[in-house]
């Protein structure tokens, strides 16, 4: 892996440090050591030397005054805004200011009567006519070289050979050849890759969603969702499979299959691979996973945070952990009841089949940890009057009374209620108001699931305060 951190400005060990752990996180580990070019000084000085020693090279004083007023002559006159140094072939002729010795910058001479050719794997033969490019700048010093000539030489002494990159590098392409031609090195082959657009086939930018991996991390989706749904942005495997593994899709990538088409970027596409990955993550694991989302953050952990981690925005605080912590124990915030591990799995497994993304799960699964609140209108399954509503309630609640706490889960639930239920000509006469007096929600699991969770004493006090409303 490299870092191309040569502008000092726009660089700082933080930035670096995101890009190391979210890749980490990712699962795309790289073979070798991290090159930093900020530490390969010594290295890019040995071949701008051997550039200007045999004279490929030479220093232009030009100021950026007089640079930019080349720029406005050409652009009057039509002609394509380049720079060819007339002081190239003599190395010792200087500009007006004649007391800058050391002032300048160093530039690679250009042939004007050049074709630069190259074939891209995916976008076929491309030309550059080289007049249109003039003597291009490769450092600023004989120890800082500019974006153009480091990574040639990184390329080589790394031993690369495809340069697989954004379409925004093809103007890029024919200054590096120069400067791998002028130093005789062998030419990688390159793919220039069509940019991802937004939906309104815009640049993608802020307003069109996250715009950086930690923050996808945040929102919570999940890595091989991510993953999966990157690799098809421009890529197809020529089959309807959709659900690609990391190691899937190094067997199965090609660039021939890469479209030159630029592809976009669906927010909805991606939630439904991350849906997918949710419902087959294993439950202890997911629930882990969504423990950030459910539970306050101490003082003590948010000063423990190292610079790449970050407390989830869409935490809810429902819940918060024991002092002294334990693993197995949790403390639900409004209602002060302590609950375990097990508890939280067993919610978090009703709603493992409707998330989307692990942030939601504070929302789908708050009715567990506060009580609801609701007015009696939604307690009315179509016309039912207030009478029926309350005589339903009242059977409710009489039937859980009798189960035994040790009878209560799903299948014994059913088994008691839906006889009941059987007996209405619209079922949900009988489990609607059940539904709603429980949940204080529109939509949500299935009214046996949510009981079994909320357990006999809990279930009993929300159809007690149901039947208040009435």
């Amino acid at each position: 892996m490299r870092i191309e951190d040569t502008d000092a400005e726009r660089s700082k060990p933080e930035f670096t440090q995101d890009i190391i752990d979210n890749l980490k996180w990712l699962g795309l580990e790289w073979d070798g050591e991290i090159l930093m070019q900020s530490q390969r000084k010594e290295i890019y000085a040995k071949y701008i030397k051997q550039l200007l020693d045999s004279g490929q090279a030479f220093w232009c004083h030009h100021t950026k005054e007089e640079l930019e007023e080349e720029k406005q002559e050409q652009q009057k006159r039509g002609e394509s805004q380049v720079h060819f140094c007339v002081n190239k072939n003599e190395p010792e002729l200087k500009t007006k200011n004649e007391k800058r010795k050391t002032d300048g910058v160093i530039r690679l001479k250009c042939d004007t009567n050049k074709k630069i050719k190259f074939h891209d794997l995916i976008r076929g033969e491309i030309e550059f006519d080289s007049s249109l490019i003039g003597d291009i700048v490769i450092a600023k010093d004989k120890q800082t070289p500019l974006y153009n000539f480091a990574v040639v030489i990184d390329d080589y002494e790394s031993n690369i050979t495809h340069v697989i990159r954004g379409e925004d590098h093809i103007s890029n392409t024919p200054k590096q050849i120069m400067i791998i031609e002028a130093l005789g090195l062998p030419i990688p082959q390159y793919a220039h890759i069509a940019l991802t657009l937004a939906p309104d086939k815009t640049k993608l930018s802020k307003r069109h969603g996250a715009t950086a991996i930690q923050e996808y991390k945040e929102m919570g989706y999940l890595p091989e969702a991510l993953i999966n749904f990157m690799a098809f942005l421009g890529w197809n495997p020529g089959t309807e499979k959709e659900i690609f593994s990391l190691d899937e899709l190094i067997k199965e990538f090609s660039i021939e299959r890469m479209q030159k088409s630029s592809a976009i970027f669906n927010m909805e596409k991606l939630d439904w691979f991350n849906a997918h990955y949710i419902k087959n993550t294993p439950l202890e694991k997911l629930t882990e996973l969504c423990l950030p989302y459910l539970l306050q953050p101490s003082l003590r952990a948010i000063r423990q945070l190292t610079e790449s981690e970050a407390i989830p925005r869409e935490a809810t605080g429902l819940l918060r952990r024991l002092s002294p912590p334990r693993n197995d124990k949790f403390e639900i915030i409004a209602t002060n009841e302590i609950v375990d591990f097990n508890y939280l799995k067993k919610i978090i497994g009703l709603e493992q089949k409707r998330m989307k993304k692990l942030s939601e799960i504070g929302e789908l699964t708050k009715f567990f940890f506060q009580e609801p609140e609701y007015n009696a209108e939604l307690l009315k399954w179509k016309d039912m009057t207030n009478q029926e509503i309350k005589d339903i309630l009242d059977k409710l609640y009489n039937l859980l009374s009798e189960i035994k706490d040790c009878d209560f889960n799903q299948d014994k639930l059913k088994d008691l209620l839906m006889p009941e239920a059987n007996k209405e000509e619209d079922r949900g006469r009988f489990l609607w108001p059940l539904r709603a007096s429980i949940t204080g929600l529109k939509a949500s699991p299935g009214p046996f699931e949510v009981l079994a969770a909320l357990g006999k004493e809990r279930a009993l006090k929300r159809l007690k305060k149901a039947k208040s409303l009435k």
